[in-house]
């Protein structure tokens, strides 16, 4: 478990007992916080810009049709349970719909989302961030 881990569950008394059976949307919506956290990062670390330039350096990362691609281009690397992880978040249904994404892309960026929560509450946040930069660097995209 990471220290950050720590310190939250030390501080505000709180853990994750089994995370293998936590809801794959669950997963997903902390998997999303901590993707665009490490994206926003290096973003801001690149250069001291407006927030309007920071959100347009960001939105081309952070968006349903490029996780859709990363994902793609990491299922050869992900474990077998990081797999069955993807699997579940990709086919849970959520109850809401793509705004600016196809089904198919919103969907395995559900399961991309699940796989980055997953690791995060693991405390791999080392796995979490060097499949993010495999996958940019395979599909093509520079942060």
């Amino acid at each position: 478990m990471s220290e950050f881990r720590q310190l939250l569950e030390s501080s505000f008394d709180c853990s994750i007992k089994d995370i293998r059976f936590e809801s794959p949307l669950t997963l997903a919506y902390i998997g999303d916080a901590v993707y665009d956290l490490i994206i926003r990062t290096v973003v801001v670390e690149r250069a001291n810009r407006s927030p309007k330039e920071l959100h347009k350096a960001t939105v081309k990362y952070v968006n349903a049709a490029t996780q859709a691609r990363m994902i793609e281009a990491l299922e050869p690397e992900l474990t077998e349970e990081e797999t069955a992880v993807f699997h579940r978040g990709r086919n849970a249904k959520s109850g809401t719909s793509a705004k600016n994404a196809s089904i198919v892309d919103y969907r395995k960026a559900t399961g991309f989302e699940a796989v980055m929560g997953y690791l995060y509450l693991q405390g791999d946040l080392d796995r979490a961030v060097m499949l993010i930069k495999k996958a940019l660097d395979t599909i093509g995209l520079e942060l």
